[in-house]
């Protein structure tokens, strides 16, 4: 599952991402976090705007991204996927960084987990009406073009 995030929303870099999704956030650090310090959520890894990559979660455990959703008729996503935040919004383009890492995020998950690229879907697709990251901005032909040929290459 494909997210965005950006704290405080709009701004990059700095602690923030990793202080929510460790439950470190200080409210007291900007007006926007008395809003979700209370919020217990993680993702598997982020993919800052240069491109780095941060794991929070091994593969094989439950991270907390996707809160009430569904997808392919079953519920309770975080019970079943992996959550990739990249750092961005919905509407500011991602980078050319972020797309490479993403790509390799991916080839990763392909030889490792039973994903195709079929499976690879927004926030927006499993909580629609909720949700809508990760946004306009993403360039879901790119991601798809460059996952199908991974997924589809003999392990």
């Amino acid at each position: 599952v494909i997210h965005n995030i950006s704290l405080p929303p709009g701004e990059f870099g700095g602690p923030y991402i990793d202080q929510l999704f460790t439950g470190t956030l200080n409210p007291d650090e900007h007006p926007y976090f008395a809003d979700i310090v209370h919020l217990r959520v993680s993702a598997h890894c982020l993919i800052r705007r240069d491109g780095e990559i941060i794991q929070y979660v091994p593969f094989d455990k439950r991270a907390w991204h996707a809160g009430v959703s569904v997808f392919a008729g079953r519920e309770r996503c975080n019970d079943f996927s992996i959550g990739i935040e990249l750092e961005g919004t919905d509407v500011l383009p991602f980078t050319a960084a972020q797309y490479r890492s993403l790509s390799e995020v991916s080839t990763l998950l392909f030889a490792h987990y039973p994903i195709t690229a079929e499976q690879v879907v927004g926030h927006s697709d499993i909580a629609p009406g909720r949700k809508t990251d990760p946004g306009p901005a993403f360039d879901w032909a790119f991601c798809y073009q460059q996952n199908l040929a991974k997924s589809s290459l003999p392990s």
